[in-house]
C-alpha cells in the first residue's frame, strides 16, 4: 500500500469509525451467530497473491462485524463494562504506525519517560505517596504475577538462582485471599511454582470482604506450623461483587509479620479519584504492590494495566536480565530501562494512550463520568430493591449491581437459578443490552456493570425494561405452576 492508497483508506476508515462511535447502537450487542460460522465463512489458507484493501475491508464488514461483541457499546452492561475514548484510539493509531519497542531507554526515550510521567500524574491523582513507582503491564493477570514474583523474591533466598524445587532449606510456602479473589491469582500462584495448595482462600463476611479474624488465625496456624507466608492478596472492587477486602487491618498484620501485600484494584482503583469513595481504599497506600487497570473504568482502549510498587528494586531484582546484545551506554539513575521490570522484553508505547486520555478528559471530566456511572448504578439498584419480583444480593459500593429475579412465593433455589439463566439468556438476545452473571453463596446472580463514557439514564432505563418484560413471559414456562 503506497502513500496515497494509505491516505485514501486511512481516511475513509476513520470516517468509519467516527461513525460507529456516533451511532453504536445500530449494532447487536452480542453476535447472532453460531460457533465456527466465522471460519467457514473465510478461506482455509492465506492468498498466493496480495488483495487490494477494498477486499479486505468488505470481509471485514461482511464476516467479521456481524461476529463481534460490542464492548464499545453503551448497552453493554457485563462483566467490566469498558469504552475506548477517542482521543485514545488516535493514540493508538499513531502508536502503531510509530512502532515504537520501548524494552530500552535508548530504543525509545519519549516512550520510556512518557510512561513515567503518565504514570506519575495518574498516581496522583488516585492519592498514592511518590514513593511509588510505576510501570505499565498489559493486564492486571500479569501486574499480580509480576507482584508475586517479586514476593518471592523478597521472601525467598536465592529463589532466583535455585529456584523452589528440591531445595532442603525452604519450608511449605503460603499465599492468601478472599474465596472472592480473581483468579489470576491462582494462576500466578501455579506458574510461579507455589502450587494451588499453597493458596489459602479465607472466607468472606456479609458483604463479601475478606475476614480479618480468619485471615489472622490463618497466618499464625501456619507459622506454628511452619509454613511461610509470603504474600496476601487485598482486593478493592472484587470481580463479582466489587466489594472491597480491609486493607488498613490486612496491612497491619503483614506488616506485623513481614508479609509482602499486593493489593489488586483492577476495576476500582481511578475510583480513588473520588473523594466519597476514598474510604475503600483506607490503608492502600501501606501495600507493596498494587495494580488497577486504566482500560476498565479509565477509557483507555484494551489493554493498559498500571503496575505501583514500593519496592520496584525487588521486582527489577527479580527480572533484570542484561544480555551482551541490551548492554547500553546509558545507565545511573536517571536511566530505567523498562526492560528491568518484568518478563517482557518488547514493550508497546502503551503510555501514549493513557497520557492522551488524562490530557483529554481532564480530571474533572473523569471524575465527573465515574460519578455519573455510580449514580445510574444506584438508581437500578433502586429499581431493584423497590420491585417484589426482584433482589438485590450485594451492596454497591461503585458502579456494578448484582440481582437476580426472586417472584414472590417462589424459594425453590434450582427453579430460580433456572429462571435467572433464562432471563439472562433473552434479555441478552434483545441485541439491545448484555449482562453478565456470576455465582454467590451458590446462587446464580446477574450483574450490571456500568462503565461506558456515553451510557445514559436511557440504557440504563431500558434494560430495566427489558427484563422486567422478559420476567414476565419466563416466569410462565419456567417456574413450577
Amino acid at each position: 500500500m503506497r502513500g496515497g492508497e494509505f491516505r485514501r483508506h486511512g481516511h475513509a476508515l476513520v470516517d468509519w469509525i467516527a461513525e460507529y462511535l456516533e451511532h453504536p447502537e445500530r449494532y447487536p450487542v452480542l453476535p447472532r451467530v453460531k460457533p465456527g460460522d466465522v471460519r467457514r465463512a473465510l478461506p482455509s489458507a492465506a492468498p498466493e497473491q496480495a488483495e487490494d484493501f477494498e477486499a479486505v475491508f468488505d470481509d471485514f464488514e461482511r464476516v467479521l462485524l456481524p461476529a463481534l461483541t460490542h464492548w464499545n457499546h453503551p448497552g453493554f452492561f457485563g462483566y467490566f463494562a469498558t469504552s475506548s475514548n477517542p482521543a485514545a484510539i488516535l493514540a493508538e493509531f499513531l502508536a502503531a504506525a510509530l512502532n515504537q519497542q520501548a524494552m530500552l531507554w535508548r530504543t525509545s526515550p519519549a516512550a520510556t519517560e512518557l510512561e513515567a510521567v503518565s504514570l506519575d500524574w495518574l498516581r496522583q491523582l488516585v492519592g498514592l505517596p511518590d514513593t511509588f513507582e510505576g510501570v505499565i503491564y498489559d493486564t492486571a493477570s500479569i501486574s499480580t504475577l509480576h507482584g508475586l514474583a517479586a514476593a518471592r523474591e523478597a521472601a525467598v533466598t536465592a529463589v532466583r538462582e535455585d529456584g523452589l524445587a528440591a531445595r532442603a532449606g525452604i519450608p511449605p510456602l503460603a499465599i492468601y485471599c478472599s474465596e472472592q479473589a480473581h483468579s489470576s491469582v491462582e494462576k500466578a500462584v501455579i506458574l510461579l511454582g507455589f502450587g494451588q495448595r499453597s493458596l489459602r482462600r479465607i472466607p468472606v463476611d456479609e458483604e463479601f470482604a475478606l475476614r480479618i479474624d480468619i485471615l489472622e488465625h490463618t497466618i499464625e496456624r501456619d507459622l506454628a506450623d511452619g509454613v511461610l507466608p509470603v504474600a496476601v492478596v487485598a482486593t478493592i472492587g472484587t470481580t463479582s461483587t466489587t466489594s472491597s477486602d480491609p486493607v488498613q487491618a490486612i496491612a497491619a498484620v503483614c506488616a506485623r509479620h513481614g508479609i509482602w501485600l499486593h493489593v489488586d484494584a483492577a476495576y476500582a482503583g481511578v475510583a480513588a479519584m473520588l473523594p466519597e469513595c476514598q474510604p475503600h481504599f483506607a490503608g492502600w497506600e501501606h501495600a507493596d504492590s498494587i495494580v488497577f487497570n486504566p482500560h476498565k473504568w479509565l477509557f483507555v482502549p484494551v489493554d493498559l494495566s498500571a503496575f505501583y510498587c514500593r519496592r520496584m528494586d525487588v521486582v527489577r531484582q527479580a527480572f533484570s536480565l542484561v544480555p551482551d546484545y541490551l548492554q547500553s551506554p546509558h545507565g545511573g539513575s536517571d536511566v530505567r530501562n523498562l526492560m528491568d521490570t518484568g518478563i517482557q522484553l518488547g514493550r508497546r508505547f502503551r503510555a501514549l494512550k493513557l497520557w492522551m486520555t488524562l490530557r483529554d478528559l481532564g480530571a474533572e471530566g473523569i471524575r465527573d463520568v465515574l460519578t455519573r456511572h455510580m449514580d445510574l448504578a444506584r438508581r437500578f439498584a433502586g429499581w431493584i430493591d423497590a420491585h417484589a419480583d426482584f433482589e438485590r444480593v450485594a451492596p454497591v459500593p461503585f458502579s456494578v449491581v448484582c440481582f437476580r429475579a426472586h417472584p414472590r412465593g417462589i424459594d425453590d433455589q434450582q427453579a430460580l437459578d433456572r429462571l435467572n439463566e433464562r432471563l439472562l439468556d433473552e434479555v441478552n438476545a434483545s441485541g439491545e443490552v448484555f449482562l453478565s452473571h456470576t455465582r454467590l453463596r451458590g446462587a446464580f446472580v446477574v450483574r450490571l456493570a456500568i462503565g461506558h463514557l456515553q451510557t445514559t439514564d436511557v440504557h440504563v432505563s431500558r434494560a430495566w425494561e427489558l427484563l422486567q418484560q422478559t420476567l414476565d413471559r419466563c416466569s410462565q414456562s419456567v417456574l413450577p405452576r
